[in-house]
């Protein structure tokens, strides 16, 4: 039970700062030919290193609830599961849509109240895209809990496989039916209960992984590269999706290493790393707020290597702060449960 705790908690901690750092680097992405090329590269690395981060969150949750035996409880499941997280990410929504209307010239409450609207397709801020393919996955997980339950591994293993396939058609821009996003989401749930429960824990098989990992690493940065000087403008492809082959290969890399060293780090850091996870989803929907002055008054003026860093400790920081008081708040501890 302890080697479980450490790992997921150690799992959310890497998570939630690679999410930091992907949000801090954006305004830098697009300024190809505008900075030094070697800034510019610096930060589009970190970037395409970086995307493992939400599809680990999934994999995470495809970890516990797939290795949950309970019976299936649909009121308890509705209340406790799905509307814990619905209710805040509704209320969030609301929130950062007033937030949009602000600007350094002032408050547009037509703009608000449009970003507002348009949030029943769209998304109210850039970090709440998120909940619009994770909530749906609670849809998913109780069929897949009863595969589990009823079918044998190789169900499992065949149905892994064939999304595997599918996710590697999706980079290469081989679309079809299986390019919808709930089956490509989808997929990482029973991968992350493979993971976890299937694959052993053994040297030989964490190499394997970490292999993989940086392959897709390296791949990822150099088409990434490729495709922004041919185009001369940046862009990527699909090579940045959360959907495709590289972005898994990263994200079962990271899910295994952590697994692996999860129970190794000293108790200090054990306290650090499980205080960061239990506040891992307040950071995740309040860090923005400490990101606005910086996309606002253009607060990046200086090379990645050492802007990104700072603002991922500004801004997670202070999200890790007010996450902290508002959980020792009862009235409120709800909104970031």
């Amino acid at each position: 039970m302890r080697q479980r705790v450490l790992f997921f908690d150690l799992a959310r901690c890497v998570a939630a700062i690679a999410v930091i750092a992907i949000h801090v680097l954006a305004p830098y992405r697009n300024q190809y030919g505008e900075i030094p090329f070697e800034q510019w590269f610096t930060a589009i690395s970190v970037n395409s290193v970086s995307r493992w981060a939400v599809p680990v969150f999934i994999l995470i949750s495809g970890a516990l609830m797939l290795s949950d035996k309970r019976p299936f409880d649909f009121q308890y499941y509705v209340k406790r599961r799905l509307g814990k997280v619905l209710i805040p990410f509704i209320v969030w929504s609301f929130f950062y849509a007033y937030l949009s209307g602000w600007s350094v010239a002032g408050f547009d409450g037509s703009h608000a109240m449009q970003v507002l609207i348009a949030g029943l397709d769209h998304a109210t801020y850039y970090h709440l895209g998120f909940f619009y393919y994770f909530i749906p996955l609670y849809f998913v997980i109780p069929f897949l809990q009863i595969m589990v339950r009823r079918f044998d591994d190789k169900a499992l293993y065949a149905l892994t496989a064939l999304w595997l396939l599918s996710s590697t058609l999706f980079l290469l821009r081989i679309d079809g039916m299986w390019s919808h996003s709930l089956w490509l989401y989808a997929g990482l749930l029973p991968l992350g209960y493979i993971l976890y429960q299937k694959v052993p824990l053994t040297k030989a098989n964490v190499t394997m992984f970490t292999l993989l990992g940086v392959v897709a690493f390296i791949v990822t940065i150099y088409q990434v590269t490729h495709l922004t000087i041919q185009a001369e403008e940046y862009t990527f492809g699909r090579w940045l999706s959360y959907k495709t082959l590289n972005t898994v290969l990263a994200a079962s890399m990271i899910f295994m290493l952590c697994r692996y060293f999860g129970e190794g780090l000293p108790a200090t850091a054990n306290k650090v790393v499980g205080f960061i996870s239990a506040h891992s989803l307040g950071i995740y929907i309040l860090h923005p707020i400490f990101l606005w002055p910086m996309l606002q008054y253009d607060w990046y003026d200086g090379h990645p290597a050492w802007v990104i860093p700072m603002w991922i400790v500004i801004s997670g920081g202070g999200a890790l702060l007010i996450s902290w008081l508002i959980s020792r708040t009862r009235k409120l501890a709800w909104l970031l449960p």
